[in-house]
């Protein structure tokens, strides 16, 4: 994308040049044409709103993506962006086509495909799963690990799955993907679900042995956009499922800085992260976060921002996160502030 300094708080430019050059033909006649064709006159000045109408929310847009790409720059690393309104499809994207890697945001795909277990009746949120002691590995983030140091415990299926959705726990992940019978049954159910641009290929366990297995999981940001407005919509998930999933990902704990940082204290947002470490040459491989935001009005915004291989720090990284999230808020509720 090409940036325009100058123009960077009035890109409608583009558009109001040309509306002032109709403006200025019409001006023109336009006493005579009241005064012999009201009718005409009347029609013109119909079909001139409807010209411009379209372009005030082009240039609304303009001006929204080139905020984002400024945002971005901070990161100095890759920055994938998609955002949808879910009630009107307003949709944006920024290299929303290239692949990043996912890291625990992969755990609200695994949650759906869990919870679609469920609805089918092979699982329920009730049953007891057995976790042992060589189930909760150490050196990997884990509250479940935590909790029941010494393993040997049942826990319902709701439990392991906040655990690894709110929580983001490793094990819990882990423990899930061996219940649906590997990391190939999700991606086969996210394929099932016409969403291509997603591979769920390798467990937390394998990611943690070698630091380029995390971009064997990948994801398109427009593909997670996707996932999420299905989600969202109802369509693939029971509605009392659907509502678990809601209230977990609401319930979610982690990256508190990154989609929720600069946005009002009561925003509702339902949202999962994932987070890599950062490797000896200081470049962090994935700092994301993905959900859906409810607005003010009561109305919707789902939201992807993946920030790969930066050298940028956490803090910096996070706000990277915070400012797309919030300067998205201000666009559907019409603030239109630069942050």
């Amino acid at each position: 994308m090409i940036l325009i300094p100058d123009l960077y708080f009035q890109p409608s430019i583009y558009y109001i040049i040309p509306c002032i050059g109709v403006y200025l033909l019409i001006n023109t006649s336009i006493t005579s044409m009241s005064k012999t064709n009201p009718y005409n006159f009347f029609s013109i000045l119909f079909g001139l709103l409807l010209w411009v109408l379209p372009q005030v929310t082009f240039a609304q847009k303009d001006a929204l993506r080139i905020q984002l790409e400024q945002i971005s720059q901070s990161a100095k690393g890759n920055v994938g962006v998609a955002v949808r309104h879910l009630e009107n499809g307003d949709t944006l994207t920024l290299h929303g086509k290239r692949h990043y890697p996912m890291q625990s945001v992969y755990k609200f795909p695994l949650a759906m495909a869990v919870l679609d277990q469920v609805d089918g009746g092979k699982l329920s949120l009730g049953q007891k799963i057995h976790v042992t002691q060589k189930d909760l590995l150490p050196n990997t983030w884990s509250p479940l690990r935590e909790k029941y140091p010494n393993g040997n415990v049942d826990v319902t299926l709701a439990e392991l799955l906040r655990y690894t959705v709110s929580q983001s726990d490793n094990n819990g992940c882990d423990i899930l993907f061996r219940l649906l019978g590997g990391t190939k049954q999700v991606n086969d159910y996210v394929h099932g679900l016409g969403v291509k641009g997603i591979a769920i290929v390798a467990t937390e366990e394998e990611m943690h042995q070698d630091w380029n297995v995390q971009f064997t999981n990948w994801s398109e940001p427009v593909a997670m956009l996707s996932l999420l407005q299905l989600f969202y919509e109802l369509k693939q998930l029971s509605k009392a499922s659907s509502d678990f999933l809601w209230k977990i990902m609401v319930e979610t704990t982690t990256g508190p800085n990154r989609m929720k940082g600069l946005l009002p204290k009561e925003a509702v947002v339902a949202h999962k992260t994932g987070t890599s470490g950062t490797n000896d040459k200081g470049i962090s491989a994935a700092t994301n976060d993905a959900g859906i935001v409810t607005l003010p009005n009561g109305e919707h915004f789902a939201i992807v921002v993946f920030v790969a291989n930066s050298p940028a720090d956490e803090k910096t990284r996070e706000a990277v996160i915070a400012r797309i999230t919030r300067a998205v808020w201000d666009h559907f509720t019409g603030k239109q502030k630069s942050r």
